[in-house]
């Protein structure tokens, strides 16, 4: 019902999606991910049906369209810290963690994020990270974690909530689907409220955060299956 009112006008409508455990699957490391030809396929034709496509990602906003590879898709990276100039000012404070001994560091810029997917021993890695995570919070930090990642990020209000609701006020819009699979899409679900058509898709799997599933007003399994409601709009 929820799908068929948002096709059902789509010039007044938005699809935003995650990328990373949405449109291509998890892997091992960022840099191996693919997104999958008919995804991509599906995501080009909705560009050409609504009024608006966005991929917000954990990614910066140029890895995230390198990723994807459509043009006519609005990026936006970094869960959003990419639309805050406040962030700019904790780049430094960021870089000192980016120089942190730990096997797997993605220095973002405006985030430092450590996985521990890789980790011979997850649960000492994890009690390690816990004392990094600490030392952020003392430096003014944020610390949150995901799946089998934590993520270091400004003190500063924005996240992939405030970026959909950025969005959509930019372009005049209140129908939308949200789709995504870890703790930071949970604030993207909150961002649809006031939507007069809000649909949020959650990507479930044994990882996914707890009150993901909750939120959701769909539920798959993968994001092969989000190509599935992909080709209902």
């Amino acid at each position: 019902m929820l799908l068929a009112a948002l096709a059902a006008d789509p010039a007044r409508a938005a699809v935003m999606l995650d990328v990373d455990g949405t449109l291509a699957p998890i892997v091992v490391r960022p840099e191996m991910a693919e997104v999958p030809e008919d995804a991509r396929l599906e995501v080009r034709r909705l560009v050409e049906r609504y009024a608006l496509v966005a991929c917000i990602s954990g990614r910066t906003g140029a890895d995230a369209h390198r990723l994807v590879g459509v043009d006519g898709v609005v990026y936006v990276g970094v869960h959003g810290l990419e639309l805050a100039p406040a962030a700019d000012a904790w780049r430094a404070p960021l870089r000192s963690f980016a120089d942190v001994d730990w096997p797997w560091i993605e220095d973002k810029g405006l985030t430092v994020a450590f996985h521990w997917r890789e980790a011979p021993d997850e649960d000492a890695a994890r009690a390690e990270l816990e004392g990094i995570a600490e030392q952020a919070r003392t430096s003014g930090l944020e610390a949150r974690w995901g799946r089998k990642v934590l993520e270091l990020r400004p003190p500063v209000d924005a996240d992939k909530g405030t970026a959909v609701r950025t969005l959509l006020a930019e372009h005049g819009l209140r129908r939308a689907l949200y789709a995504g699979d870890d703790t930071t899409d949970l604030d993207a679900f909150h961002g649809l409220e006031g939507c007069e058509v809000a649909v949020r898709v959650a990507i479930a799997s044994p990882e996914s955060p707890p009150g993901l599933r909750e939120a959701a007003d769909l539920v798959v399994s993968s994001p092969a299956e989000l190509v599935e409601i992909l080709r209902v709009l």
